[in-house]
C-alpha cells in the first residue's frame, strides 16, 4: 500500500508551524517543517456570529484601517477568531498565497496549495469583498504589505 497523507487536523501541540513576528504584519505563522501541498493545517476557529452581530461588534469605520479576526463562512455565519480562536488567526494575507481556506461542513480549514519549505510564512489571500465600490479610499482601509511581485496593494479582491 502506498504512502498515506493525513489531511485531518494535526494532534494538539503538533502543528507544523510556529507563531512569530512577521515582515508582512504583526505576527505570522512560519513552517517548522516541510509541508506537502494539499495538507490541512488547522481549523479557523472562533465564536460563531450572525453577520448582524459581527457588524455590531466591529462597526466598519470608513476613516480607520480595517482589522478584525472575522471570517464569513456564508451569508448566515461569521467566525470571530478573537473569541475562542486559535493560531489560524495569525496567518497573514498575501497576494501570492501558499494556502487557501476550504469550507467543509460549515467549518473553515486552512490548507496548503503548494509544497511549503521550512521557515516559509504561511499566507492566504483574504480577498475581502465590500458591498460598495472598491474606491481608492476603501482600498486604503485594507492595505496589503505582502511584498509579492503581484501585490495589489490591498487585501480587497479584484472586482470583476
Amino acid at each position: 500500500m502506498g504512502p498515506h497523507r493525513d489531511t485531518a487536523e494535526p494532534p494538539e501541540g503538533r502543528l507544523p508551524f510556529e507563531i512569530r513576528p512577521s515582515p508582512i504584519q504583526g505576527l505570522g505563522a512560519f513552517a517548522t517543517r516541510a509541508i506537502p501541498a494539499g495538507t490541512r493545517l488547522i481549523e479557523y476557529a472562533g465564536e460563531r456570529l450572525t453577520p448582524a452581530e459581527a457588524e455590531a461588534r466591529y462597526p466598519d469605520t470608513p476613516e480607520q484601517r480595517h482589522h478584525t479576526f472575522l471570517f464569513a463562512i456564508d451569508d448566515e455565519v461569521v467566525v470571530d477568531a478573537s473569541v475562542n480562536g486559535n493560531e489560524a488567526r495569525f496567518l497573514n494575507h498575501s497576494c501570492a498565497p501558499n494556502c487557501d481556506v476550504v469550507v467543509d461542513a460549515q467549518r473553515l480549514w486552512i490548507e496548503t496549495i503548494h509544497d511549503i519549505e521550512v521557515g516559509e510564512e504561511l499566507v492566504y489571500d483574504y480577498a475581502f469583498i465590500l458591498p460598495e465600490r472598491h474606491t481608492p479610499a476603501a482600498k486604503k482601509r485594507y492595505p496589503c504589505h505582502c511584498g509579492a511581485i503581484t501585490c495589489r496593494g490591498t487585501m480587497l479582491a479584484r472586482k470583476r
